[in-house]
């Protein structure tokens, strides 16, 4: 089974991981944690543009952030299958966050997608919600993740 957990970082993401380590079936899962970062938007206060430099460095702190959070979320996984040989990867990827998680699935052929869900209800799915997106045009069965209250996450 190919198991794609999409990760930010967040509390609620951190639930997804550990959550999905239910599913996993060390030798039959193939395991892939990405993390997505979306492009610096080139920002103007008043007459003044942000420099390209300035970009970059935001871009590099975005896409660091993003490497840190697979970490993070590989340690997770690693630490609920003590001494198991897991077929786990991860990839930093760069886009909006849903249409690239659908993407990735899409052209990885994963069997399940597995997300956090911030739980905004109503404001958020109005706003763009990344699991509510990911759930209408996932090209396989999605498992979104909410935090329970008294999760340690």
């Amino acid at each position: 089974m190919k198991i794609l957990i999409a990760t930010d970082g967040s509390e609620f993401s951190t639930a997804a991981v550990v959550e999905s380590c239910k599913f996993i079936k060390p030798e039959t899962a193939v395991i892939k944690v990405i993390a997505v970062f979306e492009d610096a938007l080139p920002i103007t206060i008043e007459t003044m543009p942000a420099s390209a430099q300035y970009f970059q460095q935001v871009e590099g702190g975005l896409m660091e952030l993003a490497a840190e959070n697979l970490k993070t979320a590989e340690a997770q996984i690693k630490e609920q299958f003590p001494g198991t040989v897991l077929d786990l990867t991860t990839e930093v990827i760069r886009g909006h966050a849903d249409q690239a998680i659908i993407d990735f699935a899409t052209e990885w052929k994963a069997d399940l997608i597995v997300v956090g869900s911030h739980g905004r209800g109503f404001w958020g799915r109005l706003l763009g919600s990344v699991s509510d997106g990911v759930v209408h045009h996932a090209p396989c069965s999605v498992l979104v993740v909410r935090k329970p209250a008294d999760h340690p996450a």
